[in-house]
């Protein structure tokens, strides 16, 4: 699904997102890529043009899966909740989830999944903890809404919203080793890796982790 900002921050020079570019810079290249909830294919196309990637792709829409065909994408229509079952142990070097953890139905169990099809797992959310969120639901007494959480909450795709803390434990829960972690602020900047978790967690607007399994 690739859930985008309806302004997703752009690089001034590729017109890449940015978050789509950290994810990159993730992926070794030459590496096996499935991409789960691939939207329109522009992050595969990403990978496929800057590192080299034999890559893949699932998309829920007939609108995101054609858009991909039109980009020479391989490019098939599943969904995350019920397909990845069906794929073997170590299919991929890398598997990533782009913004769409918090539209899937199981989100432990899509996890899981990630760490058993790929080597490693990259996956990128909007945090739910920032301190926007925070100042609309506790002082405005309404749902937020920001760049990375543009719909209103009556037709909003997202049904299991966490925050950078709630995915950290997460990730110890199902044995996810971290080889890294980047908070994004409002502008797409990487925060200072040097600050505590719940710095990170109050001024990261997301989230882009890289897993393996323990």
């Amino acid at each position: 699904m690739n859930l985008p900002a309806t302004l997703p921050l752009t690089d001034s020079e590729t017109g890449h997102r940015l978050d789509f570019l950290m994810v990159a810079d993730m992926v070794e290249p030459g590496s096996r890529v499935l991409d789960i909830g691939c939207g329109d294919g522009s992050l595969l196309a990403i990978l496929r043009d800057r590192r080299q990637v034999d890559g893949r792709g699932i998309e829920i829409s007939r609108e995101g899966v054609n858009a991909c065909l039109a980009k020479g994408l391989p490019v098939i229509q599943g969904d995350a909740d019920t397909d990845l079952a069906d794929y073997p142990d170590d299919a991929f070097d890398y598997v990533i989830l782009s913004q769409t953890i918090q539209a899937t139905r199981q989100p432990k169990v899509v996890l899981e999944h990630l760490l058993r099809i790929g080597r490693r797992a990259i996956v990128s959310f909007p945090n739910f903890g920032h301190w926007r969120v925070r100042f609309d639901l506790g002082f405005r007494g309404r749902m937020p809404m920001t760049e990375n959480l543009p719909y209103s909450w009556y037709d909003t795709p997202n049904i299991h919203f966490c925050t950078i803390r709630d995915f950290v434990e997460l990730c110890r829960e199902v044995g996810a080793q971290m080889e890294k972690a980047v908070a994004l602020n409002a502008g797409g900047q990487p925060i200072r890796v040097t600050l505590p978790w719940w710095v990170w967690n109050l001024l990261g607007d997301q989230g882009v982790f890289l897993l393996k399994r323990r």
